[in-house]
């Protein structure tokens, strides 16, 4: 006998119903696994700042668009504590450390660096950085042209002083 168009409707709510409720569960049960998100300690001597001349207009850059990823001294804002969103966004700061990481620039050597600044002129002209996904959240972070081209000619200067 064939169940009834009734009962079957009644199978697929019931199924739904068990299928929120497991993701309800998995939900609740990832707020518990947290990516750990203390900062690396920053050694100043090892710092961009320390080693070569960052103006100040191009450090306002750099604070504002680049030192949540690239940096050691990532500000976590409150989203970051809602999981799975914080592994993703935990990833996304890893990756960015380990492309450029100005709180350990000193531990580059001299053709790594004019790499990573030759790196900074091209990713940012070409809109690759900073990431879409994260000016979603920071628009403040959002780079203008006269902010693209600044950080530009400071990369091309400081790269001519590396020697590579």
């Amino acid at each position: 006998m064939k169940p009834s168009l009734r009962e079957g409707a009644t199978h697929v709510k019931k199924a739904l119903k068990i299928a929120v409720a497991v993701i309800v569960l998995l939900v609740v049960v990832a707020q518990f696994i947290r990516p750990d998100r203390a900062n690396p300690p920053v050694d100043p001597a090892q710092t961009m700042y320390a080693s070569m001349v960052v103006p100040a207009d191009v450090k306002a850059v750099l604070d504002r668009s680049c030192n949540d990823c690239h940096s050691n001294q990532t500000t976590y804002p409150w989203y970051t504590n809602i999981s799975p969103l914080s592994w993703w966004l935990q990833n996304h700061i890893n990756e960015g450390r380990h492309e450029l990481n100005v709180s350990e620039w000193n531990t580059y050597q001299p053709r790594k660096k004019a790499k990573k600044l030759e790196e900074v002129c091209e990713q940012v002209r070409a809109g690759e950085m900073p990431l879409p996904s994260y000016l979603v959240v920071h628009r403040d972070a959002a780079l203008t042209q006269s902010d693209i081209d600044l950080l530009c000619k400071w990369s091309e200067e400081a790269r001519a002083q590396t020697g590579q």
